[in-house]
């Protein structure tokens, strides 16, 4: 019926609710059980009761068949509770897959919200939804109903039982050799309507420019060419109910008009007359009704439902939660570790890096190597708007570069997954994000594990201490409306120096705090086990680094502190600027 995709899916899904499947083939039981029934109930109400003059025992025997098909209705209301037990989490699984990819291609290096195709891929969860409960329901049905129709017809004349069946066969055989054609011309008149849809789009977004340049013959033909693709897949697609309409005929039809036609033959040679139309019984009432059902719902709903579910899968291939290269967690260094300095692989290594915010847009960063090494500490200064930001993005993970690459302790940032990113790096951004809750918990968000010495330790460490007394303790619930700029980046920055992450990188992080406090954090981040980037708004965090990159215009420039004012007239023109500014006394912790 679909692609292998489709049919190992599908079959997953049932497999995976075997319990529900059979409740649900235990109910349907219940429910065919007028189908097994009808016809022998019929017969014997004929042949026992009104044609024998009993009229009471035909009643009775009719009665039987009433209370048979109340037993039925009983048995069909449970049938649809049990199908939501196995359609439901259908479609939960692949809400889940859907999301899980948006989110992946989110939060992917280079990664972009896609909110029309989370939008389109949602709608075909629903369309899968519906199209998979029905297919269950037409399959369950046709096996059950049919099958207790024949179980019923060989219990009242094993002739006439084969007599039916061998028509009925041909019917589904026709119909099954159908199908791959029908799923074929299916998807051509999803993709035809797709193009269509595309083209109509663009060329109504772009029609001035189609009428500047006197392009309106050629837009014009190009769509007539989509809209005739799209009417001839639906026409191909319309014929294709031809076939159902053989098939339905074939082994729905064809057994009634035989045992119409038999029936004087039939009953010349034994068959009583109850037994004759206890066949039919069971052929319009039985077979005919679950063949129809099962044909126009595979034909209908079951192609849409291969072609969907595809289009899903495609979009929305199974991923490992954490995709690429391997990180063993193990291999990270916590708080307290030793660093380790001049390690086999670079903390960070950028090569040929280039990255512009538009196809035509200059470049914000040009052919840019660099390497630092375990354990060492870099402050990254330049005027603002000159791409400081960008490169703590791009070493993040968080923006992807044009051409280069990016490599964190060896493995390829594009293809880390994010949980793997999150054990090597912690980006601390200009504006701090402080949830409502205790401080405690907003201390612990990045190491949930972190015991209460450890949150001590680096309040203590990076001069937060008057802040806890301020809020009332690490148990104090805070209202991140109430904290100022300067408090919140500094809840921030202890929380970024408990992450166990070996590579930390502060965009301008601290520039609401005050000097001192300032130097403090980085005095502690550059003593804490691994390896730091300061973007910088204050020279005085260069003075502090191993080393500086300069943005100089379209250039970076790397030095010690001590070189760089020989090297590059922006950083002598910072420094200078920077040693005639007198700092402040008196001004108050944690900034404005």
């Amino acid at each position: 019926m679909s692609r292998p995709g489709v049919r190992r899916t599908t079959w997953d899904a049932l497999r995976a609710r075997r319990r529900q499947l059979g409740r649900l083939a235990a109910w349907s039981g219940v429910e065919s059980l007028p189908a097994l029934l009808g016809g022998v109930l019929v017969a014997r109400a004929v042949d026992q009761g009104f044609l024998a003059g009993r009229f009471g025992t035909g009643l009775a025997w009719l009665g039987v068949l009433a209370a048979a098909v109340l037993v039925g209705a009983v048995g069909t209301g449970h049938v649809y509770r049990s199908l939501g037990a196995v359609v439901e989490p259908f479609r939960d699984e692949l809400t889940t897959r859907v999301v899980h990819t948006a989110l992946h291609e989110v939060t992917r290096a280079g990664g972009r919200a896609d909110s029309a195709a989370v939008t389109r891929l949602t709608h075909q969860v629903e369309v899968v939804r519906d199209t998979f409960g029905g297919l269950l329901m037409v399959v369950r049905g046709f096996l059950f109903t049919a099958g207790s129709a024949l179980l019923g017809l060989l219990s009242l004349a094993p002739l006439l039982a084969g007599a039916v069946a061998a028509p009925l066969v041909v019917g589904l055989v026709v119909f099954a050799a159908g199908l791959p054609a029908m799923v074929a011309h299916q998807r051509a008149q999803v993709r035809a309507g797709e193009e269509l849809g595309r083209s109509a789009a663009t060329a109504l977004g772009g029609h001035r420019d189609v009428v500047a340049c006197g392009a309106q013959d050629r837009v014009v033909e190009e769509i007539g060419r989509r809209v005739t693709a799209q009417a001839h897949a639906e026409r191909t697609l319309a014929r294709m109910a031809a076939l159902r309409s053989l098939s339905l005929g074939l082994g729905g039809w064809l057994p009634v008009v035989v045992l119409l036609l038999a029936a004087p033959w039939l009953v010349r040679n034994g068959l009583s007359t109850g037994t004759v139309l206890g066949a039919l019984v069971y052929v319009t009432t039985g077979l005919q009704p679950a063949l129809h059902a099962v044909v126009q719902g595979v034909g209908g709903g079951g192609l849409r439902y291969a072609v969907t579910l595809d289009r899903i899968l495609r979009a929305c291939p199974p991923r490992e939660d954490d995709a690429g290269p391997p990180v063993d967690a193990r291999s990270v260094p916590r708080p307290g570790a030793r660093a380790a300095r001049g390690g086999a692989a670079p903390a960070v290594r950028l090569s040929g890096v280039t990255f512009r915010y538009g196809p035509h847009a200059r470049p914000v960063l040009a052919d840019l190597t660099l390497a630092l090494a375990a354990g060492e500490h870099l402050a990254v200064v330049g005027p603002s708007g000159v791409g400081k930001s960008t490169l703590a993005a791009l070493i993040a993970g968080l923006a992807q570069p044009e051409r280069g690459t990016v490599h964190l302790a060896g493995a390829p940032v594009a293809v880390l997954a994010p949980a793997a990113l999150a054990r090597l790096r912690v980006l601390v951004p200009q504006e701090a994000y402080v949830r409502t809750g205790s401080l405690a918990d907003n201390l612990r968000y990045l190491r949930p594990d972190a015991d209460e010495a450890a949150l001590e330790s680096a309040v203590d460490a990076l001069g937060a201490r008057p802040l806890v007394a301020r809020l009332g303790g690490l148990a104090a619930e805070i209202d991140p409306a109430a904290l100022s700029a300067g408090e919140r980046q500094l809840v921030a920055a202890v929380r970024a120096y408990l992450a166990p992450a070996p590579l930390v990188i502060l965009d301008e992080a601290t520039c609401h705090l005050d000097p001192v406090l300032e130097a403090t954090v980085e005095d502690a981040f550059a003593r804490r086990p691994g390896t730091l980037v300061v973007v910088a708004h204050r020279i005085s965090s260069a003075t502090r680094a191993d080393r500086v990159l300069v943005f100089e215009g379209d250039r970076q420039v790397l030095g010690t502190h001590q070189e760089l004012p020989a090297r590059s007239p922006t950083y002598r023109e910072l420094v200078g600027l920077w040693e005639h500014v007198a700092v402040p006394s008196g001004m108050p912790l944690g900034g404005p």
